[in-house]
C-alpha cells in the first residue's frame, strides 16, 4: 500500500483567512493567501503539501476579501474534493473551529496559509502524527524562532508530549501544523477569543497534546520572512504541481 492511499481517508483543511496587515504595510497588494513565495502563491504552496501526502478532501476557509483567492482556487483545486469557506471570521480560534467542525468524523490535518516547509517535513508530520494514541492532538513545532509573538510550548522530550503552553518561554514554538483526531476533544463550555488561548485550555484540562519537531519552518508575517524562507527551504521552485 502506498502512502498516498494510506493518507486518502484523512481530511485536510487551510486557515487562510487572515488580513495579512503587515504584509500589506510592507507594499504587498494580493491577499495574504496569494502572497507570492519563489514565484507562486502561499495557497498554492499549502496545497501542493496535501497532493504530496494523498490529502485530497480538503475545507479552505478564506475571508471576504479575498476574491483574488476565491478565483485563483476555483482555476488550480481541481484535483481536490475542495470546501471552500468565504467568510471573515472574529478570531483565530473561531476560523480554526469553523474549519475542524466541517471535517469530523476523520483524522484531520490543518495548516495555516502562511506556514512555509519543505514538502517532505509536512508528510513525515502525517506520518508521526497518525501513529499517537487515538485521542491524541498533535502540533507541528520548531526551535526555528522568527515571530513577533510566538505561542511557546514546553515538550517532553522522552515522549513527545507538550507538558506547558502559552508561557512566555519554552523549548519550541508551534508551527501552524495540527492533527485532530477523528473522535475530537470535548467541546469547550466556553468560547476563546484566540487559537493559543484553546490549545492552552486543552493542555491544562489534561488533553493528551503531543508535539512533533519540525526543523525548517518559516512563518510568513513581513517581506523579510518570504525572502528568508525563499533563501532556506529547498524545493519551493521544483515543487510546482499541475492544476
Amino acid at each position: 500500500m502506498t502512502r498516498a492511499s494510506t493518507f486518502s481517508a484523512i481530511r485536510g483543511g487551510i486557515i487562510a483567512a487572515g488580513e495579512g496587515s503587515r504584509l500589506r504595510a510592507d507594499g504587498y497588494r494580493v491577499s495574504k493567501p496569494m502572497v507570492p513565495v519563489a514565484g507562486r502563491p502561499l495557497i498554492d504552496h499549502a496545497l501542493d503539501r496535501f497532493r504530496s501526502a494523498g490529502i485530497r478532501q480538503l475545507t479552505v476557509v478564506i475571508n471576504e476579501a479575498s476574491d483574488d483567492c476565491r478565483q485563483w482556487l476555483k482555476g488550480h483545486a481541481g484535483d481536490f474534493d475542495l470546501d471552500m469557506i468565504v467568510r471573515s471570521t472574529p478570531s483565530s480560534y473561531a476560523t480554526f473551529r469553523l474549519v475542524a467542525d466541517r471535517l469530523i468524523d476523520a483524522p484531520t490535518v490543518i495548516t495555516t496559509v502562511d506556514t512555509i516547509m519543505p514538502v517532505d517535513q509536512f508528510e513525515t508530520f502525517v506520518v508521526l502524527a497518525s501513529r499517537f494514541p487515538d485521542d491524541a492532538v498533535v502540533l507541528g513545532v520548531t526551535d526555528h524562532v522568527d515571530d513577533e509573538n510566538p505561542l511557546w510550548v514546553t515538550l517532553d522530550t522522552s515522549n513527545g508530549r507538550i507538558r506547558r503552553i502559552g508561557e512566555s518561554n519554552g523549548s519550541h514554538v508551534t508551527a501552524g501544523l495540527y492533527w485532530l483526531p477523528a473522535k475530537r476533544p470535548a467541546a469547550p463550555a466556553k468560547d476563546f477569543g484566540r487559537l493559543r488561548d484553546y490549545l492552552g485550555a486543552l493542555v491544562a484540562g489534561g488533553q493528551p497534546v503531543y508535539g512533533i519537531v519540525l526543523p525548517c519552518v518559516f512563518d510568513i508575517d513581513r517581506a523579510h520572512d518570504v525572502a528568508a524562507a525563499e533563501a532556506a527551504v529547498p524545493g519551493l521552485q521544483r515543487e510546482k504541481s499541475e492544476p
